[in-house]
């Protein structure tokens, strides 16, 4: 099996489709006519997304070789997009076996290519003296290319897109310090690429010539600093003349530290983009433009990306984030469905509000929380419990939403996850900031049948060991404060909305 069959349609396995690259290559493959297989740990995740009812999706996991034999049966062009962006101990070995069992079973079910997107590195610096993110992105390169299956191993440095954890953190440190004492790599050279030309590259992959096998290196026109690159932001977004002023003794711990307060982005995935900007990454070379075709302004300037990037903000059409994919080290348990669980302990808050509204409007209420709308009780507390997950390393409430008024499975929602949602009846939270146990929390919307609603909810805590117990009974006593005043807020709210007269006001605490 080739995967240069002129134009006939292709069958493309996407790994990694819940994450930020992979949610938006499945639907431009889509476009390009060609066949969709997508692989995931937790199929689910991909049910509400726009083209789920257009692909295959599989259960798989790319180290386990059992999983990926029936997945790659059939397939012409596998994208290989999974790797563990953190510096937590082993992620090199992960990524490293991952890679292997994925090249073996590509090979042993005669895949005609693998399209591999890695990380662009210096050539000035031997592999070994690379931040451990960077050296593993490379390896995971060469190990797809060793695997006898034709490799097409793409390099881009910083990814210039709406949701990208790279214009995340740009946007945030821009927009919100007019004066910054910086690390000494803002002075570092970069290339960035805009996510577009990304999409591009990687489409257009699929139907290189079977003899190609290599690297390709990939950006956009434009050689920066990533000083300029907030310059030029803070011009795009109307934002007056930013004062930077860096400092040699930031390391990268720090920096990540710096990043993790400022933006978003946690300090698990901000150290390794901290540490991949202390290489100048420009491309050495552009041969990629041989094989896949360059429409008119194509590949985008970094004025341009930016400007796409932040229109799309903006207008609220961010399709996939840097949040999409799961954090490493939150926790991803199911939730118990059995009322006398075996699994041990299993604390429960339970509140119910009868609310003067239509069910309609009540649900409005529950699949807008959180982001700007907040969580409708008590806002310091909310603030203080997510300042502090960000101290010990965890992500903070800072995530936002991807979408202003809609939710789907798999969503970022600040410090929680939608694990489940019914839209008009249920949604379900998974909690991914630190705790000593697992946490839930569960919103219930039924019409009553005389024109009004029922609203109930209900949060969850399955503890681990002594510290999990102590850690439910300490916070206890501020259960009727938070969880109290969040239903009652969340039914005033829908009242509120269904009543214009009573829409001003005020909602107490």
């Amino acid at each position: 099996m080739t995967s240069d069959r002129g134009n006939q349609p292709l069958h493309c396995l996407v790994t990694g489709a819940t994450g930020y690259i992979g949610g938006r290559l499945v639907p431009e493959l889509l476009a390009a006519g060609h066949r969709v297989r997508c692989l995931a740990r937790t199929p689910e995740k991909l049910r509400d997304y726009p083209w789920a009812g257009e692909v295959e999706i599989v259960r798989g996991d790319v180290t386990d070789a059992d999983s990926l034999e029936p997945a790659l049966r059939g397939i012409d062009v596998a994208y290989y997009l999974v790797h563990a962006l953190t510096s937590g101990e082993g992620f090199e070995e992960t990524d490293r076996r991952a890679a292997t069992v994925f090249g073996e079973q590509a090979r042993a079910a005669h895949v005609g290519r693998i399209v591999y997107l890695g990380g662009l590195t210096p050539s000035d610096v031997p592999e070994h003296e690379l931040s451990p993110h960077l050296r593993s992105r490379a390896e995971v390169g060469r190990i797809l290319l060793d695997s006898g299956v034709p490799t097409a191993a793409l390099r881009a440095a910083v990814i210039i897109g709406s949701g990208s954890a790279s214009f995340e953190m740009l946007r945030y440190l821009t927009e919100r310090l007019p004066v910054m004492v910086t690390p000494s790599w803002v002075s570092t050279r970069i290339q960035p690429v805009a996510v577009r030309d990304v999409l591009r590259c990687l489409v257009g992959s699929a139907r290189l010539p079977g003899e190609v096998s290599r690297t390709f290196d990939i950006g956009g026109p434009d050689i920066v600093t990533y000083r300029d690159m907030m310059q030029r932001y803070a011009e795009i977004a109307a934002l007056p003349h930013r004062l930077i002023l860096p400092v040699p003794m930031l390391t990268p711990r720090l920096s990540s530290h710096w990043i993790g307060l400022v933006t978003p982005v946690p300090r698990a995935i901000a150290r390794p983009l901290a540490e991949s900007l202390r290489y100048e990454v420009v491309c050495r070379e552009h041969d990629i433009a041989r094989y896949v075709p360059e429409g008119p302004g194509q590949p985008f300037g970094l004025d341009k990306a930016l400007e796409l990037a932040l229109q799309r903000v903006r207008e609220a059409r961010v399709t996939t984030r840097w949040s999409s994919a799961s954090i490493p080290g939150v926790p991803s348990d199911p939730l118990p469905t059995d009322p006398d669980w075996a699994g041990g302990s299993l604390y429960t808050d339970v509140r119910g509000r009868e609310v003067e509204a239509s069910a309609e409007a009540l649900w409005r209420v529950v699949e807008g929380i959180g982001g700007d709308h907040g969580w409708y009780s008590f806002p310091l507390a909310w603030a203080v419990r997510g300042w502090l997950d960000r101290l010990v390393g965890g992500v903070g409430l800072r995530r936002g939403r991807r979408d202003t008024d809609r939710l789907r499975v798999g969503d970022s929602l600040d410090f929680w996850r939608v694990e489940e949602i019914e839209p008009g009846r249920l949604l379900r939270l998974r909690a991914e900031m630190r705790l000593p146990g697992l946490a839930w929390l569960e919103m219930h919307v039924e019409p009553d049948g005389r024109g009004r609603a029922r609203y109930r909810q209900r949060a969850l805590f399955h503890p681990r060991g002594l510290l999990g117990h102590a850690y439910w009974w300490s916070v206890w006593p501020f259960h009727s404060v938070v969880f109290g005043g969040m239903a009652r807020n969340i039914a005033r709210t829908a009242e509120g909305a269904a009543s214009p007269e009573r829409a001003s006001a005020p909602v107490s605490p």
